[in-house]
C-alpha cells in the first residue's frame, strides 16, 4: 500500500475513534418545570451554565432539552412521561409539582430536583440527608422565622399576616403551616387567600384589602407567576407586600428576604454533573443556599408610605 494510502487510512481511523470518543462521551439532560417566572428561569440559567463550566456544552457534549408545564399539573405529567419515554441521562425537575410528575413516572432514571420547599414533605427523598432511591436534589426552604422577624422590623404596626398561595401545592401548605408557627410567636395572626391559578392571585389579593395589614408572599410557584397582581393592590390599598423570594421584589414587592435562586441552580448543576459521572442520587443528600439578602423596592415603598432609613440602607439592597 503506497505511503499515502497508509496515512489517509491512519487519519481517517484516528477521527473515527475520536467521533466515537466525543459521542460516548455526550451527555443527554431533559429538563422540566411548573411555571415561567425570575426565579425558576434563574435556576434553569444556573444549571445550564454548572453543566457548561463542566464541560457538558449543548450542541457538543450536551443533549438538552427544556420545557415548561404553564402551571398546569397535568402538562408537567405529561411532559415527564415524555422525557421518561426518551430515556434522558438525567432529568432535572424545577418546582415540586414538576418533581413529582417525573417521580411518579420513573424508578430508574436518575431525578434531580431544583428549588423545593420540603422534599421530605412531598415523599421524593426518605430523609434529608439520604434520599434513597433514584431521586435528590436542593431546596429552597424559606427561613420563615427570618421572615417573620423582617416583618416586625420593617412594619411594627401588623398584627394580620396576609399569606397569598396556592393550596394545591404541597410546598405552600408546608410554608403556610411554618408561618402560622413562627407568626404566634411574635404575636401575629396569619390571613390566608388562596389562588389556584395565576388568573386568580389579582381577587386573592384584594380579599386581604381590610382583613390584613401587610401581604406576605411564599416562594409559591402560582403566585411568583403573576406578583404584578399583587403590586397592583398593594400600592392602591397602600398594603405593603414582603416577599420569600427577592426576584419578587424586582417585580414590585416592598421588601425580600431571600437567597439567590441562579446560585441555586448552580448548586443543583453541580449535583446534575455528579450524577452524570456516575453518582447515585440515593445517596447523595439534599443540597441548601445558605447565604440571604435584604432587598427594598424605593417605587413600591414610598407607595405604601414606607420610609428607607439610612440604616436600611446601609444593611439592604435598594432597587426601584
Amino acid at each position: 500500500m503506497p505511503v499515502h494510502s497508509i496515512r489517509t487510512a491512519f487519519i481517517g481511523a484516528a477521527l473515527a475513534l475520536v467521533s466515537s470518543a466525543a459521542l460516548a462521551q455526550t451527555k443527554s439532560v431533559a429538563t422540566t418545570y411548573i411555571v415561567d417566572h425570575p426565579a425558576i428561569d434563574a435556576m434553569v440559567k444556573g444549571i445550564k451554565d454548572a453543566l457548561a463550566d463542566a464541560g457538558y456544552k449543548e450542541g457538543s457534549t450536551l443533549t438538552w432539552k427544556v420545557q415548561s408545564a404553564q402551571g398546569n399539573p397535568t402538562i408537567a405529567a405529561q411532559i415527564a412521561k415524555t422525557f421518561v419515554g426518551a430515556k434522558p441521562d438525567v432529568i432535572v425537575a424545577v418546582g415540586t409539582p414538576s418533581a413529582i410528575a417525573a417521580a411518579t413516572e420513573t424508578k430508574t432514571i436518575p431525578i434531580v430536583f431544583g428549588g423545593l420547599t420540603d422534599p421530605v414533605g412531598a415523599k421524593l427523598v426518605k430523609t434529608l440527608a439520604a434520599p434513597g432511591a433514584n431521586v435528590t436534589g436542593t431546596s429552597d426552604m424559606s427561613p420563615m422565622d427570618k421572615h417573620m422577624d423582617m416583618i416586625k422590623k420593617l412594619w411594627p404596626a401588623a398584627k394580620r399576616v396576609g399569606f397569598l398561595y396556592n393550596s394545591g401545592e404541597a410546598n405552600s401548605v408546608t410554608l403556610l403551616r411554618l408561618a402560622k408557627a413562627e407568626a404566634a410567636k411574635r404575636g401575629l395572626t396569619i390571613v390566608e387567600a388562596v389562588a389556584a391559578q395565576t388568573s386568580q392571585v389579582l381577587d386573592a389579593a384584594r380579599s386581604l384589602v381590610g382583613k390584613a395589614d401587610v401581604i406576605y408572599l411564599p416562594t409559591d410557584n402560582t403566585v411568583g407567576a403573576a406578583v404584578e397582581a399583587v403590586v397592583k393592590v398593594s400600592r392602591d390599598a397602600k398594603l405593603p407586600t414582603f416577599a420569600a423570594d427577592t426576584n419578587m421584589v424586582n417585580k414590585g414587592a416592598v421588601a425580600g428576604l431571600g437567597f439567590d435562586y441562579y446560585d441555586l441552580g448552580r448548586v443543583t448543576g453541580q449535583m446534575v454533573v455528579d450524577v452524570l459521572k456516575g453518582a447515585k442520587p440515593a445517596a447523595m443528600p439534599v443540597r441548601f443556599v445558605d447565604k440571604l439578602a435584604l432587598v427594598i423596592n424605593s417605587t413600591s415603598a414610598k407607595a405604601v408610605g414606607f420610609t428607607i432609613t439610612d440604616a436600611w440602607k446601609k444593611d439592604a439592597k435598594i432597587v426601584e
